[in-house]
């Protein structure tokens, strides 16, 4: 049995169109207006703007937009990002691919289209921070695990102990000094890194 999803609502979200000056952007207003939602457009460049923050998606030119437009890495954009798109020339879509867009709109833009990209820009932007904030958190436990090896391996040497019994020192090391497992670990690295260097 499928689980089916809330229709997605924008109402009150915030809009930033970089586009020049168009009939496209014209009727991405009025779209904008239709579903409730504020929007704003500059050309070219958006840095200057205050609150930048304030935006909710981002609708980017991928016909004449270029490298270095944006207050952010290719890829890196804070909101979801849809890419308006009238030039299928393989440089112009490769350059809104590196861009990160999350979405498409072709143009000409017409009456409709928006709510759709909308949907899939915020579903792939969602998606997309998941997964990175999943790949974070696997890294942090590959280095916490590093850590933890490399503090043992000190304690195995120095003391002269097997590595059961090295591991269960760090853990009574930690509580003693009610810190994490993995603080007790890097402060007996730093310690032991910083003796072999005195010498």
């Amino acid at each position: 049995m499928s689980m089916s999803r809330p229709t997605p609502s924008f109402i009150g979200w915030r809009a930033l169109v970089v586009h020049k000056p168009h009939p496209n952007v014209d009727a991405l207003l009025l779209q904008f207006e239709r579903i409730g939602m504020a929007a704003s457009h500059c050309w070219p460049e958006i840095a200057d703007l205050p609150d930048l923050d304030q935006f909710n998606v981002v609708l980017i030119d991928a016909d004449m937009g270029y490298d270095g437009q944006f207050p952010w890495k290719p890829g890196e954009a804070p909101v979801p990002t849809i890419a308006l798109i009238g030039s299928e020339a393989p440089g112009r879509v490769s350059w809104a691919m590196n861009q990160g867009a999350d979405a498409q709109m072709l143009k000409p833009i017409g009456s409709a289209g928006l709510y759709s990209a909308l949907v899939a820009a915020s579903h792939a932007f969602a998606q997309r921070k998941a997964l990175l904030a999943e790949v974070a958190a696997l890294r942090a436990r590959l280095d916490s695990r590093e850590l933890l090896a490399e503090a043992t391996a000190v304690l195995m040497l120095r003391d002269n102990i097997s590595a059961k019994a090295a591991f269960q020192k760090l853990r009574l090391m930690a509580m003693a000094d009610r810190e994490t497992l993995e603080a007790a670990a890097e402060r007996l690295v730093n310690t032991f890194s910083e003796a072999r260097l005195a010498r």
